[in-house]
């Protein structure tokens, strides 16, 4: 079980953005080689066939192009895990969240069953398509979107159709509206809408804890759900609160309640809000308001102060600085260091921030910042997501370990940060610096130009544009070659100031090795 997932609304950022962010944790020992790349609506399957549920989809045959973080070597599948397409929608895809043996018994997960037996034979079993997971989400909805919301209408209807073998969480962002939705089981699922002046933190963990069924029966404005999802709830009695008929708690109702979510789970919820809001609880000590075991952290809470990119970069990149659980710290004992997961863990493949920015022209509106391997280490970077291909540097992961592939060069700096954290700290902090300052100039830069270019867009416009009207501005093609000449002008910022990192660090670890030794030792 991995990942952490961040999202902000447009009133609580700096910038007016909506942010989705995730970072894509793979399963201990394991370490999955991942690219940024784009996906044209020419190379987009009509006809889905899943690697793991053998589910066969049809798709349908109008798709919009998007960026996406897929594997490299797909023969497990895609895994498209996080993008953004060229209507500016973007989507992280997905938290893996916790349930409980009420709801799996209610309706049960939809795992691929095979074959048994000899065809032909007595006792023979044909094999058993799964339902939809992780490794289809992006692939199968995000180039049919136009917004957020048609995101969340989208899977609903893919869940109830196909079912699911997993349980996750999956966020949408458009240029209004941030949206979470979770599934219920099998094929059930809820959504709520991030109020605008809120954040939300959501680590491996059923999350939302406030669902109201007049609204989601209703004009449906900040929450959906199945269409049964009432009527299946009473008849398996899972409401565990009885105080509304119309509100009900579905972290209580649907989640977990065990004891690794309280080492697993809510500590991570608590390090997030606890970086996010200092002033609003009492948060350490004997007298805390909040602590790492609590079962009852919001899902949602306005910041203390608007949050940057910077700040997401490094919610998702916290190992309990400052606190007794700190792996590389002097607080605490060697029992509580080693207490409790990281954020920034060492297994991330990788990082997605989603930012959707309003007062951008269309055309580059939608930014997508990557950041490969273990977060604490590597560097958020930012590439316009509406182009026709991703430079070499994030695209091309090959096989074999190169510092010409940004993924590789963010593994190695991981390890040689890990091993002499003290003596690489220092550096590490400005070579992020250093790369997101590089990183917003170039995306002022651009949008600088490209307002200048395209005439038929209005700055700063967060009305909904008709559909024709957003493509329309985001496949001109004089456009899209100057985002690409952007992106490789970062991609090559980024190149050097790796290499130089690296070549510190290195510098760095081979002074403190523990073989070092020298005649003053005598």
């Amino acid at each position: 079980m991995a990942c952490t997932t961040i999202l902000v609304g447009r009133g609580a950022s700096y910038d007016g953005s909506t942010i989705i962010a995730r970072n894509e944790d793979d399963e201990p020992g394991s370490f999955n080689n991942k690219k940024l790349i784009i996906v044209k609506p020419e190379e987009q399957p009509r006809t889905y066939t899943s690697v793991n549920g053998h589910l066969t989809i049809q798709l349908p045959d109008d798709p919009l192009q998007y960026s996406e973080t897929p594997n490299s070597f797909t023969s497990d599948g895609v895994w498209g895990e996080a993008g953004m397409n060229e209507a500016n929608v973007a989507m992280t895809a997905t938290e893996t969240i916790t349930t409980n043996a009420r709801v799996l018994g209610a309706d049960p997960l939809v795992p691929y069953q095979p074959a048994k037996g000899t065809e032909g034979e007595a006792g023979y079993v044909a094999e058993r398509a799964g339902g939809i997971g992780e490794e289809d989400l992006v692939t199968i909805v995000l180039p049919y979107i136009r917004s957020a919301r048609e995101g969340v209408e989208r899977l609903g209807h893919l869940l109830e159709e196909y079912g699911t073998y997993e349980s996750n969480g999956i966020g949408f962002s458009d240029v209004n509206e941030v949206w979470w939705l979770e599934t219920v089981g099998g094929h059930h699922w809820i959504a709520r809408r991030v109020p605008d002046d809120c954040y939300v933190t959501n680590p491996n963990r059923l999350g939302i804890d406030l669902f109201d069924f007049k609204d989601a029966y209703g004009e449906r404005k900040d929450y959906m759900c199945s269409a049964d999802l009432r009527d299946w709830m009473r008849l398996h009695h899972l409401d565990l609160d009885w105080q509304s008929e119309d509100e009900f708690n579905p972290r209580h109702a649907f989640g977990s309640h065990s004891d690794m979510d309280h080492v697993y789970n809510t500590p991570r919820a608590w390090m997030m809000q606890r970086t996010l809001n200092p002033r609003d609880e009492i948060w350490d000590g004997p007298d805390a308001d909040v602590t790492p075991h609590d079962d009852d952290i919001p899902w949602c809470r306005q910041p203390d102060e608007k949050i940057t990119i910077e700040e997401v970069d490094y919610i998702l990149a916290l190992h309990y600085q400052g606190t007794e659980y700190d792996p590389y710290g002097k607080l605490g004992t060697d029992a509580t260091r080693h207490l409790f997961r990281p954020i920034g863990i060492n297994r991330t493949c990788e990082r997605s921030i989603m930012q959707i920015r309003p007062y951008a022209p269309q055309a580059c509106r939608s930014v997508h910042w990557i950041t490969f391997a273990s977060t604490p280490f590597n560097a958020a970077v930012p590439f316009f997501a509406n182009v026709d291909a991703m430079p070499h540097y994030v695209s091309d992961t090959t096989s074999e370990v190169t510092l010409d592939s940004y993924y590789w060069a963010s593994r190695l700096l991981a390890v040689l940060g890990d091993s002499d954290y003290a003596g690489t700290h220092e550096a590490t902090a400005g070579y992020k610096q250093a790369v997101a300052a590089l990183g917003h100039e170039n995306l002022f830069r651009t949008d600088r130009q490209l307002a200048g270019e395209a005439s038929d867009d209005v700055q700063g416009d967060v009305e909904p544009m008709a559909p024709a009207d957003v493509t329309r501005a985001t496949r001109n093609a004089e456009a899209r070659a100057t985002l690409a000449a952007a992106n490789q002008r970062m991609a090559d910022e980024l190149k050097a100031q790796t290499q130089t990192m690296i070549a510190n660090a290195l510098q760095a670890t081979s002074v403190n090795m523990k073989n070092a030794f020298s005649m003053a030792d005598f």
